[in-house]
């Protein structure tokens, strides 16, 4: 009886689904949902989308459970991996949880059951909730004041740091990166975090990105932690994945950027980037234990409370990822990312016989062009995106799902 329960908790719950059991499982979880049309709902500040704009008995609707989810309208407010949520949205709220679980445990390598998190508007609020999280843990468990704690990330890291630190009122110190590598080296984090305590900075927010939104770059996190140990500071460590987080777990080699990391807390993905899933469906995971550090306990009214950044929020978004990834299935997903791999090698190795410099880390879909090998017309063509509208340095080509090699050819041929 032992080994059957140890067989179920390492039970894998990422499997592969047809449309059928996808279609089945969300109209299921919708079911046991409110009903507005059937049900004498009174006190709920919610409905259904105006079935005056957005007809509710399209036959389109009856083969479209994400259409119909956004029709539906459920509210998953709240985190619900902490057992209590409002109890009106608990069939979805339920698929919500299963995907918080395949992202901590399946993708991020982490202990079943022992994460929570929540389906964000995108990594820009994942990144400030992780933040807002651990610059009130050291305010309550340290005593520290404002002025004491810090933001620590590289210079390519995504401007969100730079709006946490704003919206927070925390200063930020950012980490010099080699010019050709885009790598942080001991050295740079070194005087970064002798330029931070000679301020008066004691407490360390560190972001280690998993592929940087301009480069691709990934950051050698052990790097942080030696530094920050030599220097007996207290630190907490979120990775940004915003953009890595649905590609680089899948690409062949060791990662540190995980859960299987001790060192790691919390972890930002964004599904609506490589995984397509619509716009605002960032995602927040942390370890057990710490959410707690952002709950509103003013949101009396809302059953479970709140612990989360944005509040109410759409649960037709987190049903599109869960949707998406179950479609694929891990081999499936698997199979996607190794495609765009090869057509990235393929277009560096292009680059590489005309003799264009560029960045590419060599498990990342980005390639980035030194901006003196682009005339402006071929960037305006290509639809290429520069590090500085102002005055670019960099241009990035992204391998994502529709760039074919049928398409990167004909910049290819621009370039010669």
């Amino acid at each position: 009886m032992l080994r059957k329960n140890t067989r179920a908790t390492n039970m894998s719950i990422w499997n592969k689904l047809s449309q059928e059991e996808i279609q089945q499982r969300v109209f299921d979880a919708l079911a046991e949902n409110i009903n507005y049309v059937d049900e004498n709902i009174l006190g709920v500040p919610a409905s259904y989308l105006d079935e005056k704009v957005f007809p509710h008995e399209s036959p389109l609707l009856r083969d479209a459970p994400f259409l119909s989810s956004l029709i539906q309208n459920p509210n998953h407010i709240g985190c619900h991996t902490l057992g209590k949520s409002e109890s009106f949205f608990a069939g979805t709220q339920q698929i919500e949880r299963e995907l918080i679980e395949i992202c901590a445990a399946e993708i991020l390598h982490g202990e079943k059951g022992q994460f929570d998190g929540y389906v964000a508007s995108g990594g820009t609020e994942a990144n400030l909730q992780a933040i807002w999280i651990y610059r009130n843990y050291f305010q309550r468990k340290h005593q520290a004041s404002r002025e004491e704690i810090c933001i620590l990330c590289s210079e390519d890291s995504h401007y969100s740091m730079d709006k946490a630190a704003n919206v927070l009122s925390i200063d930020i110190f950012k980490v010099e990166v080699e010019e050709d590598s885009r790598e942080i080296s001991s050295a740079s984090i070194r005087v970064a975090i002798e330029s931070a305590k000679a301020q008066g900075k004691k407490h360390f927010i560190v972001i280690a990105n998993m592929m940087t939104t301009m480069f691709g770059s990934v950051d050698k996190v052990d790097l942080y932690v030696e530094e920050l140990k030599k220097q007996a500071c207290h630190y907490k460590i979120h990775v940004d994945g915003a953009f890595g987080g649905f590609f680089y777990p899948f690409t062949k080699g060791q990662s540190k950027l995980n859960f299987s990391n001790p060192e790691i807390n919390s972890v930002t993905l964004d599904a609506h980037k490589m995984a397509q899933a619509p716009y605002g469906t960032g995602i927040f995971l942390i370890r057990k234990g710490w959410i707690h550090y952002a709950n509103t306990q003013e949101a009396s009214y809302v059953e479970g409370e709140d612990f989360t950044l944005i509040g109410s929020r759409s649960g037709a978004n987190a049903i599109a990822v869960w949707m998406i990834l179950m479609k694929h299935g891990p081999f499936g997903w698997r199979e996607k990312i190794f495609i765009l791999q090869k057509r990235t090698e393929w277009m560096c190795d292009e680059l590489k016989k005309l003799d264009i410099q560029y960045y590419n880390h060599s498990r990342s879909n980005i390639i980035t062009i030194q901006a003196r090998h682009v005339a402006p017309k071929i960037a305006q063509t290509f639809g290429l995106v520069p590090d500085n509208h102002d005055r670019p340095q960099w241009y990035k080509i992204v391998i994502m799902e529709h760039v074919t090699i049928e398409r990167l050819l004909p910049l290819v041929m621009a370039l010669s």
